[in-house]
């Protein structure tokens, strides 16, 4: 494994859609979702440790959230979990993590990467990652990986990108399209040169700070003037006053969509967001009747299509249910029709008003 090469998993998101298994206190990225054995954050951290050596992987967290980091990857080192005071989405998260490594290391190139991640076929996915950090390690490029689309879904960003290569297997991109309607996704899927963003970057920690410096320059000032406090006691202090004045901002719509130097590597492994239950139900082993149950108590009857999640506590029967989310905890149950489940954060905003944060 090369030295130079990190990994940066952001880990900081509550996964409101996913309630109310996912809760502010532990949110999804810490959560067996799929009944595996693994939590999303262990399986990301296992994948990205077979690329990369472990002392270069990096777990971008709220401060909230560093303890139960260190008890679900103890083999990671405590100072590589890295906590931010606040949440301002993904750009000055990147940006604290770029300077931080950049510091450490000046050749180094990063991958940074969602912890909730679903990825089959681990091989191919290792072939790509090991092909943008060639790629990037020679050109000053800010490059994501593009999963090829299996259907039109509405979830998702879409990248086009060029129609001749940059490099074998590397395209320039054109444009990026937050979530179409289903007839624009149509039109996406139908031309042939566009594909799901993942989310998945990969540069030189230098590449992406001259970005921050053109595009988002008060971000860029605000973490430059501070850079020598990285890596010393003085960092807690100095991330605090830094956060407090940073703006909220992705990653995507701060420099991504904006830079003349970004690429992509169209990707075939199988792969999904897990931002929903839908897609937790899309990804597990289902029954004859096309149900994904996780719970060792479960009993169903004319019961088709459903998402069933819950503990091994007591005895769940469900009964002539179709295309419904059931979901139970120790202290809520919900039964959501799956065609509804986007309107799930809605609901989670009425019952903290109705109710304040008890079941948040």
């Amino acid at each position: 494994m090369n030295k130079n090469h990190y990994v940066a998993i952001m880990a900081g998101g509550i996964g409101s859609r996913f309630w109310p298994k996912s809760r502010t206190s532990f949110p999804k990225q810490f959560l067996d979702i799929l009944g595996t054995g693994k939590t999303l954050i262990q399986a990301t951290f296992a994948r990205y440790s077979k690329i990369v050596p472990v002392e270069n992987i990096f777990v971008v967290t709220s401060e909230d959230y560093a303890g139960i980091v260190h008890k679900q990857l103890p083999e990671l080192p405590q100072d590589n979990i890295v906590a931010e005071p606040f949440r301002k989405n993904t750009a000055p998260c990147i940006a604290y993590i770029a300077f931080k490594i950049h510091k450490l290391n000046p050749d180094a190139v990063m991958i940074a990467a969602p912890a909730d991640n679903h990825i089959l076929d681990e091989e191919n996915f290792g072939g790509v990652m090991h092909k943008a950090l060639d790629f990037v390690s020679h050109v000053s490029a800010l490059t994501t990986v593009g999963i090829m689309p299996t259907h039109p879904n509405t979830g998702y960003g879409y990248i086009q990108h060029e129609a001749s290569e940059a490099a074998p297997g590397i395209y320039k991109v054109k444009t990026f399209t937050e979530k179409p309607n289903l007839e624009l996704a149509k039109t996406f899927i139908e031309s042939g040169d566009f594909l799901w963003n993942s989310g998945i970057f990969t540069w030189k920690c230098k590449t992406i700070i001259s970005a921050f410096e053109q595009h988002l320059p008060e971000i860029f000032e605000l973490f430059d003037g501070e850079k020598e406090q990285f890596n010393t006691p003085a960092e807690k202090k100095t991330i605090e006053s830094i956060y407090s004045q940073c703006p909220s901002i992705s990653i995507d719509f701060g420099i991504m969509e904006k830079a003349n130097n970004v690429y992509i590597i169209p990707a075939s492994f199988s792969w999904s967001d897990l931002g929903t239950w839908n897609s937790a139900h899309a990804n597990m082993e289902k029954d004859y009747f096309d149900n994904a149950v996780v719970g060792d108590n479960v009993m169903v009857f004319d019961t088709h299509h459903c998402m069933i999640h819950t503990s091994n506590k007591k005895m769940i029967l469900v009964q002539g249910l179709e295309d419904y989310i059931v979901v139970d905890t120790d202290d809520v149950l919900m039964i959501c029709k799956k065609e509804k489940e986007q309107e799930i954060k809605d609901y989670v905003s009425e019952i903290k008003r109705t109710k304040g944060d008890k079941y948040l």
